[in-house]
């Protein structure tokens, strides 16, 4: 059975003063012009699911402007039944998440239960920023099936926190012995994280490839490659031969931290040489493939987030898309759009349980149709 949300409310979240809607198990709609908050509705989901903002990383900047607290709530339905999902933050406290009122001891162990899968403009960071987003990218995918791999990652951070503090404290005057027990960590916890990465991306890359052919039907030919200082060396390897580098710096200048994922096409870097459509398509492609790899690893079709993608993409593209949602590759799908007729007729005559929900400026969330449309 699919992982799908039947009811969402949220309260004081980033625009949204109150709302709570019932959702379809297939397709759901949300338009209405900009700054109305639809995507915010697609970033309460993603808190259901990993616990945390799709776009911005202070829990804090949230909540509504003027208030103290926002809270998130969801009832999933899955193989084991439906549950009642819950999250609040409050200023200047911790955040709470719940599964039937029961609090989660680690944020950790909910991650990974209820799979979803964002595609965002926003996603062109992707491309355009530095390697710690795109490491950031890769963390959260592995993590949300592999906890074992999310421990060692965060073992590995404490680790080099602490090696970086005590570089910095002792300045040239460091040795190796003053750091041999986080060296120790790093070299344990560190292999593992470069090990699952590399067996993760052999997987994800083909995905990718194929999905990439499918959107455009081009000669054109897209690689994704894996970057590692531990690529050919151990962790152990790489501190030794950065030490010298580590003492002048005054941080951990190799290892792990450094991993980044080169975007190529026509065998050139995409950021360079890839046109606005062809980065575009790149990332729906990287993010198709991360739905299909969720999927296999999770066991269960990931929620689908689309966040204003039929005004970013041409013709083809939508109809590649248009095709996937048709022949039921994915579960439940929630979508935002500012154009609603356009929505309604590249939706119409597909056998889909369709449900639009209309947005306006200060006016409550009405859905348009309160039944489903069906084909």
């Amino acid at each position: 059975m699919d992982v799908r949300l039947s009811r969402l409310s949220v309260l004081h979240f980033r625009n949204h003063r109150e709302a709570d809607l019932h959702l379809g198990p297939q397709v759901n709609c949300f338009t209405g012009p900009n700054g109305t908050g639809k995507t915010n509705l697609l970033d309460a989901v993603h808190y259901l699911s990993l616990c945390k903002s799709y776009f911005e990383p202070q829990d804090v900047h949230n909540i509504l402007h003027g208030e103290e607290l926002f809270l998130v709530k969801g009832t999933v339905v899955s193989d084991d039944g439906p549950h009642d999902l819950a999250c609040s933050v409050r200023k200047g406290h911790r955040k709470v998440f719940t599964r039937d009122r029961k609090e989660y001891d680690r944020l950790a162990d909910h991650v990974g239960r209820y799979p979803a899968v964002m595609i965002t403009p926003y996603d062109g960071q992707l491309v355009l920023d530095g390697g710690e987003v795109r490491r950031r990218f890769l963390d959260g995918l592995i993590a949300q099936f592999d906890r074992a791999y999310l421990e060692a990652l965060l073992r590995y951070n404490r680790s080099l926190a602490q090696r970086n503090l005590l570089l910095k404290q002792l300045g040239p005057a460091a040795t190796r012995a003053a750091v041999e027990p986080w060296d120790e960590q790093l070299v344990a916890h560190g292999g593992t994280v470069h090990a699952v990465r590399k067996a993760f991306m052999d997987e994800l890359v083909p995905l990718l490839v194929q999905h990439y052919q499918g959107i455009t039907s081009g000669p054109e030919e897209v690689a994704l490659t894996y970057f590692s200082p531990l690529e050919g060396a151990g962790m152990r390897d790489v501190l030794d031969r950065h030490w010298a580098r580590d003492v002048a710096a005054g941080y951990t200048t190799g290892g792990v931290h450094k991993d980044d994922l080169l975007f190529n096409i026509a065998g050139q870097p995409l950021k360079r040489y890839g046109s606005q459509g062809q980065q575009k398509t790149y990332l729906i492609a990287l993010k198709l493939a991360q739905f299909d790899l969720t999927a296999q690893r999770a066991g269960v079709k990931p929620i689908l987030l689309l966040d204003d993608i039929f005004d970013k993409i041409d013709p083809q593209r939508m109809r590649h898309l248009l095709r996937l949602l048709s022949g039921h590759r994915f579960g439940q799908v929630l979508i935002t759009d500012t154009d609603a007729p356009r929505l309604h007729q590249a939706l119409d005559g597909l056998d889909l349980d369709t449900r639009f929900f209309h947005l306006a400026h200060g006016q409550a969330i009405v859905p348009d149709y309160a039944e489903a449309r069906e084909a």
